[in-house]
């Protein structure tokens, strides 16, 4: 999974599969039910942390479910695989927007609403209006009123794969939105630029505070266990120096919890997903 993820860290899955679409990908689920094989789905392995043992079973990337259109006045549907610049730009073409502070952050729309990714105060999920998942081997749409969500957080039913997601955006002049996309690639080039492979903020920002400042409170910046090491650019970004396992990652971290702890009574909580086996 080193090949899959934004951390270039983890261990082998028994399998890697990339459906084509809807059906190609309840084919796939079918049969991995027939098996009792369990699967995990990914996008494009942004804010995840997958252990060195890897995954057992299946892990089905929806890399392939990227296509974008207009479903209704001022609605846009995304399927979880495109790129989250790509709808920000999508939108800018039809005079839409609200979702521009999204157009910085690697990785998918799936990924996006699975974490109610955001910025400057705002998450993606405010302009959810509907949300197709895949529940067991049928799909399901759900309103955004029927979900449960929080700041970098969405509950979803157990097994449930985020197909696609429909936003109802505002009208916007494309300026802008340009303006919004020009002002986020900055600040993402300025201070998060780190220089090695990251899964971005690491740690969720408790309530009231910065993570980073916290983490430099305790005097953690440029900390390295093995590969890993907390990044002098910008210290909620844990970076792969080279050679890092995920081994070094969590130990890192658990490091990196200790001492803000010590320092200020924050606990601080992971924002990246950790999943799969130990060796």
């Amino acid at each position: 999974m080193s090949r899959h993820t934004s951390l270039k860290v983890g261990g082998p899955a028994d399998l890697y599969a990339e459906p084509e679409d809807a059906d190609d990908l309840l084919a796939l689920v079918r049969a991995l039910k027939e098996r009792r094989a369990p699967w995990l789905a990914i996008g494009r392995g942004y804010n995840l942390l997958v252990r060195d043992g890897g995954i057992r079973g299946a892990v089905i990337s929806l890399a392939r479910f990227n296509r974008i259109s207009e479903a209704g006045e001022r609605l846009v549907r995304a399927e979880a695989g495109a790129e989250n610049l790509a709808l920000v730009r999508f939108a800018q073409e039809r005079g839409l927007g609200g979702i521009g502070y999204i157009s910085g952050i690697p990785g998918t729309v799936g990924g996006a609403v699975k974490m109610n990714a955001g910025a400057y105060g705002s998450g993606v999920l405010e302009r959810l209006e509907s949300l197709t998942l895949l529940e067991g081997d049928a799909v399901a749409e759900y309103r955004r009123e029927e979900l449960d969500y929080g700041y970098r957080r969405l509950t979803l039913p157990a097994g449930a794969i985020v197909l696609a997601a429909q936003f109802r955006l505002v009208a916007c002049n494309p300026q802008q939105t340009e303006e919004e996309i020009r002002k986020d690639t900055e600040l993402r080039r300025t201070k998060h630029n780190v220089g090695f492979p990251s899964a971005g903020s690491f740690f969720k920002n408790p309530a009231g505070q910065a993570a980073w400042r916290l983490i430099d409170g305790a005097g953690l910046r440029g900390l390295a266990v093995g590969g890993a090491q907390v990044s002098e650019v910008h210290s909620n970004f844990l970076i792969n120096r080279g050679g890092a396992t995920a081994a070094d990652f969590l130990a890192l971290a658990e490091k990196v919890k200790e001492a803000v702890l010590a320092a200020s009574g924050v606990q601080l909580e992971e924002e990246v997903r950790i999943v799969g086996e130990e060796p």
